[in-house]
C-alpha cells in the first residue's frame, strides 16, 4: 500500500492523444494522480470537468493532473473530445499501475463482488514524493480540496 512520504511507484502509460506520458518525467512538476472507474460515467465525468475547470489554477500552482482508468485511449479520446476536457487521461488496460498503487479493489454491486478501480487521488510532489493521499474519494468538494493540497505544498 502506498503510503505518504514515500517515492511514488513511476509508470508510463498511453495517453489521450496518442501521447505516452512517464510520471518522473514530470518532475519537477507537482503532480495530481487521480483514479477513476470507468470514462464518460456520471461521477467520473463530474470529476473530469471539474479537475478541467480548475486545471488554470493548477497549473498556476505548478501541478498537472493526470486521470488513470482501465479504459482503452481511444474510448479516453471520445471521452475528452465530448466533455471539452483539458486534463491528461492515461490508459491502464492491463490494470498494472492500478494494482501497484492499491486501487484495483474489490467492489461490491447489488449483492454480486467484482474487481474494479476505486476512485482514489495522489498528490506528488516536485521530487517525485507521496504527500497526500485521498482514498474512496467523492466527488463533491474534491477538487477544491486537493487544489488547496497543492497550493500548501
Amino acid at each position: 500500500m502506498i503510503e505518504t512520504g514515500q517515492i511514488a511507484p513511476d509508470f508510463t502509460l498511453p495517453a489521450n492523444g496518442g501521447d505516452t506520458i512517464t510520471l518522473s518525467g514530470l518532475r519537477p512538476s507537482a503532480v495530481v494522480v487521480y483514479f477513476y472507474p470507468k470514462a464518460d460515467t456520471s461521477g467520473c465525468t463530474k470529476q473530469a470537468i471539474g479537475f478541467t475547470e480548475n486545471l488554470a489554477a493548477f497549473e498556476a500552482a505548478g501541478a498537472k493532473i493526470l486521470g488513470i482508468s482501465k479504459d482503452p485511449v481511444k474510448k479516453l479520446d471520445k471521452f475528452r473530445d465530448k466533455h471539452d476536457l483539458g486534463v491528461h487521461l492515461l490508459s491502464d488496460a492491463e490494470t498494472d499501475v492500478c494494482e501497484t498503487w492499491g486501487t484495483w479493489v474489490e467492489k461490491q454491486m447489488y449483492g454480486k463482488k467484482y474487481m474494479g478501480i476505486e476512485r482514489a487521488t495522489f498528490l506528488i510532489d516536485g521530487e517525485g514524493k507521496v504527500a497526500q493521499i485521498w482514498r474512496k474519494v467523492k466527488v463533491p468538494g474534491h477538487v477544491d480540496a486537493v487544489l488547496e493540497a497543492v497550493k500548501a505544498l
